[in-house]
């Protein structure tokens, strides 16, 4: 597990050293691009749903914001968008049980409450942010007072360098056989995103393997206690162990179905597993040349922990999620074709279509 975090974090620097050898030009470019918020948050939901990991997504950013060629402030929408994008994993796994109604109705219910409840917290907290930038501004300082100086200055640590050290060698030896900066820079960011997930990928796998059991345990313990507190730190410190909320749900999802699980009693673990996923992008930030990569990664965890300690104590708001999406299991159950056209709709062709209209 150490060996594949140092794996990580290296990806997560060769990523940011292939972005500067690109140059002044790809980073304009590139900011051009998510310049409209709107935009940014639709291409945060596709790039996550391509990948199928949010924390792929919210790595790759911390490298961006840490390498100074995204802004924080272009960067904000785009952590949000993968929040989105993330819920698509569990609502495909639901269709595992599309054969048996009764327990596709649970699986589907138990799935697309975490999408309804992710972007409803999207749907409050964006504009909230867009207008007086309150996440941003924690963020920044919290940041301060974690790395004891400036925002906007460089970042230290012993851990840094010591994922340096393979990337200088990386480029070095790649500089010595090729001219162009150009394919330099795309070589690198190439390895870079690889590197990630690769990492993430057999981290995450080997991690479920390894505490599988124990996964199963901690979630019937939740439920045997009944109360929601207890599946939320359930949900938090499983995403935490396995590094991926995707993981998390998944194994929610077939347990739902199932009937171990009731659909209330896993909604608090989906929201744990929601403020658990951010860690990835904390562990990301310690291998960024710039104190903004952490300011990046702070925004996602205050983001997901502000969304879930406000809008679920709220008796009405908590029943919202779960009442929508029994709502739509119960009509996808009698008409099985409209699942397909909610996961396009949904994940994709809106974000494509807003992307293509706002950019």
């Amino acid at each position: 597990m150490v060996a594949l975090l140092y794996l990580f974090l290296v990806g997560v620097s060769t990523l940011e050293a292939g972005i500067k050898a690109l140059g002044s030009d790809f980073q304009d470019g590139l900011l051009e691009n998510v310049n409209n918020p709107l935009a940014g948050l639709f291409a945060g939901v596709l790039a996550t749903v391509l990948v199928q990991s949010s924390s792929v997504t919210t790595s790759t950013l911390v490298g961006l914001v840490g390498s100074g060629t995204m802004t924080v402030e272009a960067a904000v929408p785009m952590i949000m968008g993968a929040n989105i994008g993330t819920t698509i994993t569990n609502t495909l796994v639901s269709l595992g049980h599309a054969r048996r109604s009764e327990e596709f109705r649970r699986a589907f219910t138990a799935a697309t409450m975490h999408d309804f409840f992710n972007i409803i917290a999207v749907a409050v907290f964006f504009p909230l942010e867009l207008t007086t930038g309150f996440l941003t501004t924690l963020s920044e300082k919290l940041a301060g007072l974690i790395g004891g100086g400036a925002v906007g200055g460089q970042a230290s640590s012993p851990i840094k360098a010591a994922v340096k050290a393979p990337v200088g060698w990386l480029k070095d030896g790649l500089g010595s056989v090729i001219d162009s900066d150009l394919l330099l820079g795309g070589l690198l960011l190439i390895a870079g995103i690889g590197l990630i997930l690769a990492a993430l990928a057999i981290l995450s796998r080997n991690m479920r393997a390894l505490i599988a059991g124990r996964i199963e345990t901690a979630m019937n313990t939740a439920v045997a206690r009944g109360g929601g507190v207890v599946g939320l730190f359930t949900g938090l410190f499983v995403t935490m162990g396995v590094q991926s909320s995707s993981i998390t749900t998944s194994i929610v999802v077939p347990l739902v179905g199932s009937g171990v699980l009731t659909v209330r009693n896993a909604f608090p673990i989906t929201l744990g597993a929601n403020i658990g996923t951010t860690m990835t992008a904390l562990i990301a930030s310690l291998a960024v040349d710039l104190r903004v990569g952490l300011v990046i990664a702070l925004h996602h965890f205050l983001f997901n922990l502000i969304a879930v300690s406000v809008l679920y104590p709220i008796p009405w708001f908590r029943q919202t999620p779960v009442y929508l999406a029994e709502r739509l299991a119960a009509v996808a159950t009698r008409h099985r074709a409209l699942v397909g056209v909610y996961v396009a709709g949904v994940f994709v062709i809106l974000p494509l279509a807003g992307i293509v209209v706002l950019r």
